[in-house]
C-alpha cells in the first residue's frame, strides 16, 4: 500500500469518526490505567459497569490500596480473571505510592515495570492520558491493519512497528482510536460491513462482504 492510499484511508476514517476516543470511562490517568488493566479479555461495557461502582469508592491509588485485594475483588468479580487482576492492581497501587508519589508515570519503562502492565497497556495510557503518538495494537487493530493492508504483520509487535512507521504524521495521535472503533463497529471479525464501510474501495481485503 502506498502513502497516498494510507493518507486517504485515515482521512476518511477521521471524517467518519470525528471524535475518536476511548470508550472506557475514567476521570484521571490512574483510573484509565486501572480500566485498561481490567479490560484485558473483557468488554469495555463490562469494565465500565464495574468501575462505575469502584471509582467513587477508590478513585486514587491510596484509596484502592486501602480496599485490599479481597475488597477490590468484590467490585470487579464480574470481570474475567478478576482474582489475578485484583492482585496486580493492589501491588501496582503500592508501587505508585512508594516510587511515583501516587502519580501514573509518563515513561514507558516505568509503566511497564508496574504489575499487570504490558506494552499494550502502557501504549494506551501514554496515548490516551498523555497524548503521546503511540499505537496500542489490540485484536481490532491487528485485524484491521492486516485486512486492509495498512500494516500487515504476523505478530502484534510487527503490526505496531508497521503502523508507527507508515501512519501519516497528522493521524499518529488518533490512529489508535480510529482503528479500534473502525474494527469494533465496521470492520468486524466475522462479517465486516463492507457495503457501508467508508474506506471500502481503498481497502485491499480480497474477500469483501457483498452488498
Amino acid at each position: 500500500m502506498n502513502a497516498a492510499r494510507r493518507l486517504a484511508i485515515f482521512q476518511r476514517l477521521a471524517e467518519a469518526i470525528p471524535e475518536p476516543a476511548s470508550e472506557l470511562h475514567y476521570a484521571t490517568p490512574f483510573q484509565l490505567l486501572i480500566a485498561v488493566i481490567l479490560s484485558a479479555q473483557a468488554t469495555d461495557k463490562g469494565v465500565n459497569k464495574a468501575t462505575a461502582r469502584l471509582f467513587p469508592v477508590a478513585p486514587t491509588p491510596a484509596a484502592m490500596l486501602a480496599l485490599g485485594e479481597e475488597g477490590l475483588r468484590e467490585y470487579i468479580k464480574s470481570i474475567g480473571l478478576f482474582r489475578s487482576k485484583a492482585r496486580h492492581i493492589i501491588a501496582l497501587c503500592r508501587l505508585l505510592l512508594e516510587r511515583h508519589g501516587g502519580e501514573v508515570p509518563r515513561r514507558r519503562e516505568e509503566l511497564e515495570a508496574l504489575p499487570g502492565v504490558g506494552r499494550k497497556t502502557a501504549n494506551v495510557v501514554l496515548n490516551t492520558a498523555y497524548g503521546e503518538p503511540t499505537i496500542a495494537v489490540d485484536t481490532h487493530i491487528f485485524r484491521v491493519a492486516n485486512r486492509t493492508g495498512l500494516a500487515p504483520g504476523r505478530t502484534v509487535r510487527e503490526v505496531e512497528l508497521g503502523l508507527e512507521k507508515t501512519t501519516p504524521r497528522a493521524f499518529v495521535k488518533d490512529a489508535h482510536h480510529l482503528l479500534i472503533l473502525h474494527g469494533r463497529y465496521t470492520c468486524t471479525a466475522r462479517k465486516p460491513k463492507c457495503p457501508v464501510c467508508p474506506i471500502a474501495e481503498l481497502c485491499e481485503y480480497p474477500d469483501k462482504t457483498p452488498p
